[in-house]
């Protein structure tokens, strides 16, 4: 029986890191955005919004950001029938809405990236540049 498990955690350091690099990939593509970085137990690290971003990005950014570290994988792979069940069971902390992606070292998820405030294949082409501006899995 094992007794523990460790888990990785994304540090502050690289999370603010991404943070810059979303913001700045956002004003490069015109997009005012809000970015959210969580741990794996959904436990924000570092948010941040742009000068201009809409309010509801920034609980949208916090919600892509918990999907995809509480199911390891980019939001958007939903069916329609659990993307709607999902967020309802989950009390709406869950969303489907491209721009979610798993942050990974080497395997390992240590946090998860929401971007929100541009349309849903800019954010996920600024969460994709910002996975790479840090040097982490591409998939």
């Amino acid at each position: 029986m094992t007794k523990y498990y460790e888990v990785g955690i994304i540090s502050h350091e690289t999370a603010l890191v991404a943070v810059n690099a979303a913001i700045a990939e956002g004003q490069k593509q015109g997009v005012a955005i809000s970015v959210a970085i969580v741990d794996p137990s959904m436990q924000l690290v570092v948010f941040a919004k742009a000068d201009g971003a809409t309010p509801h990005s920034a609980e949208t950014s916090r919600r892509k950001a918990n999907t995809a570290v509480s199911t390891k994988k980019k939001t958007g792979w939903m069916d329609d029938k659990l993307a709607i069940a999902l967020p309802a069971a989950a009390n709406n902390q869950l969303t489907n809405v491209p721009g979610g992606f798993p942050i990974k070292f080497d395997g390992k998820v240590v946090g998860g990236l929401g971007i929100a405030g541009g349309t849903v294949e800019q954010d996920a082409a600024i969460a994709q540049a910002v996975i790479t501006a840090i040097g982490a899995d591409t998939e």
